[in-house]
């Protein structure tokens, strides 16, 4: 069965554009979504350097100061542990994921072990801190010390994490920009088919037009040529239609040129009967009865030709009833 139709070439283009166009709508509300939140990812981590170093300016302020209120050192420190928290496993609060990937996941757990150290100093800070008197200055310093030294390696550290992060997302959004770029050279391809099928319809249609109009303007003493193009199903319908037509006017016409001889048989054969009498005074018998059978003869003949004449008009009568029915 023929599926090459005018129909079904719109309907598979319109498809074609509404799944793509739904495609790009869908990667660029994602894209939109996953910047908002690779942002606030890298914002996070990018925030944990900013606490370290505020939670270490706050301990060399509380110490060369003699002062013993917590609250900012606190705020900070259990701000950073939520943050680093919300890294590793993720927090559907503010809608970011776990580490995406095995390297971000490692960096992430040497960050850890690193705070988890750099914390136990601070609480032993903020102890010797409340009793602080000359037999724990000692240790208070080396305290103070060890802070300031693992303070710049856990910087490190948080720096290498804020990198990884932005590689990745950086990595993320170049993939789906090239997902973007071919989904848009599809879509030109799309339109130059688009267009290159619009125009073979229109060719098509064009040359259907040609051939129809040659049918009408041939000559009455010519048979009519049936008309020959590939083209969609519709038109192909149509020129099938038109060439049934043709085809039972051709026939109707044989018919009628047929009978149209055979009348001017006749006729030439009673010119020459007529003729005969004329010319001779003596008829014998012989010759009247050879005039008689061709008489006879001729009546049949007439008949025959009358038969036919009637299966011509019958045949033209139906001709555009079988045309529809065809």
């Amino acid at each position: 069965m023929n599926q090459n139709t005018i129909g079904r070439k719109i309907r598979v283009i319109g498809i074609l554009f509404i799944i793509l166009m739904t495609i790009i709508i869908a990667t660029t509300v994602y894209l939109s979504d996953k910047n908002k939140k690779d942002a606030l990812v890298i914002n996070i981590a990018g925030k944990e350097r900013m606490l370290t170093q505020k939670i270490s300016k706050n301990i060399f302020y509380l110490y060369h100061n003699n002062a013993y209120s917590f609250t900012e050192l606190d705020s900070a420190t259990l701000e950073f542990i939520y943050n680093l928290n919300s890294l590793k496993d993720g927090n559907k609060l503010i809608g970011i994921f776990k580490a995406p990937t095995d390297e971000i996941a490692s960096q992430i757990s040497k960050v850890e072990i690193l705070w988890n150290n750099f914390y136990n100093n601070i609480n032993r800070f903020k102890e010797l801190s409340l009793k602080r008197d000359l037999n724990n200055e000692k240790e208070l310093k080396s305290i103070v010390n060890t802070i300031y030294k693992t303070n710049n390696h856990l910087l490190e550290e948080v720096d290498k994490l804020v990198s990884m992060y932005t590689t990745y997302t950086e990595g993320k959004s170049q993939y789906i920009q090239y997902m973007q770029y071919v989904f848009a050279l599809i879509i030109i391809f799309l339109i130059i088919y688009s267009f290159s099928q619009l125009k073979k319809m229109e060719v098509n249609a064009k040359k259907f037009l040609e051939y129809s109009k040659k049918v009408v303007q041939s000559e009455g003493n010519e048979p009519l040529v049936p008309i020959k193009i590939e083209a969609e199903k519709e038109i192909v319908e149509a020129t099938d239609t038109i060439n049934c037509f043709i085809n039972k006017v051709n026939s109707a016409v044989e018919y009628s040129s047929s009978a149209s001889k055979k009348l001017e048989e006749i006729t030439n054969e009673f010119d020459e009967i007529l003729d005969e009498l004329n010319n001779n005074t003596n008829i014998s018998s012989q010759q009247l009865n050879k005039s008689e059978d061709m008489v006879i003869e001729s009546q049949e003949e007439l008949i025959n030709s009358s038969k036919k004449l009637q299966e011509l008009k019958k045949q033209l009568d139906s001709l555009i009833n079988n045309c529809k029915t065809h």
